[in-house]
């Protein structure tokens, strides 16, 4: 709907594969290089307390050589993130309430509860020039409460919608039009990203407006296995034409 969605690439899954083995292969700073030679317009990396996938030092050497934009996830209140972020201040900070053991993000931010916690966060992060946004269900009270924090964006949790898409896609995609809708209203821009697929994502793009980015890791890296990077983030990237 006239707005140009980036797509950013999310590597923890090569992370993964290259520490299951515990050498260099694959490599995920030649990896991340080649995602944007392949036309990915940002990387994502979620780092976590146990460095299960992308490890700390990864972020600070993904920061020397990337010349897209930079988007961490991760939650402030655990680990290094905060301290990380501050330092490397990449593009962007994606704010996500996810545990230490937690297999993967699986809901939004309660933005009313962390309402003061989130304002502290985000003042401090901007204060540094760092884009933030704030990981929220297609849910119109938390987008309210979102706006208060001062961020500059919202992700949209798009689970839910991946998950009623065969079902009833009309039904699946209403929440989130309304909630890009109201975002927007309120002055903030739209990002979305989870479970976001090659089956799925054309006409999430086609009917929810404002849509600045998605961040898609999983799915793309599986695809990636069939089809080879370069031509996998080619077909991605036509899904958001």
């Amino acid at each position: 709907m006239g707005y140009r969605t980036r797509l950013s690439v999310n590597i923890n899954k090569v992370a993964t594969l290259r520490n299951s083995r515990g050498n260099n292969i694959p490599n995920v700073l030649q990896v991340a290089k080649d995602c944007e030679r392949f036309g990915a317009e940002g990387i994502t990396v979620h780092p976590r307390p146990d460095e299960r996938h992308i490890r700390y030092q990864d972020v600070f050497d993904l920061k020397q050589i990337l010349t897209t934009e930079f988007n961490i996830e991760g939650n402030p209140q655990r680990g290094k993130y905060l301290d990380v972020v501050l330092a490397v201040k990449p593009t962007q900070a994606t704010l996500v309430p996810d545990a230490d053991k937690q297999l993967t993000s699986d809901h939004g931010w309660d933005t009313k509860k962390n309402l003061k916690y989130l304002q502290e966060v985000i003042a401090e992060l901007k204060q540094q020039g760092i884009r933030t946004s704030i990981f929220v269900n297609a849910d119109l009270e938390m987008i309210e409460y979102a706006a208060q924090t001062g961020t500059d964006r919202i992700e949209l949790y798009t689970e839910p919608y991946a998950s009623g898409y065969l079902r009833n896609r009309e039904e699946a995609i209403f929440p989130y039009i309304q909630a890009a809708k109201r975002a927007h209203e309120l002055g903030l821009g739209v990002n979305a990203g989870h479970d976001l697929n090659l089956v799925n994502l054309a006409y999430f793009k086609r009917n929810v407006p404002y849509l600045l980015e998605v961040s898609i890791g999983h799915a793309l890296i599986a695809d990636a296995l069939y089809y080879g990077l370069e031509n996998t983030i080619q077909l991605y990237k036509r899904q958001l034409d």
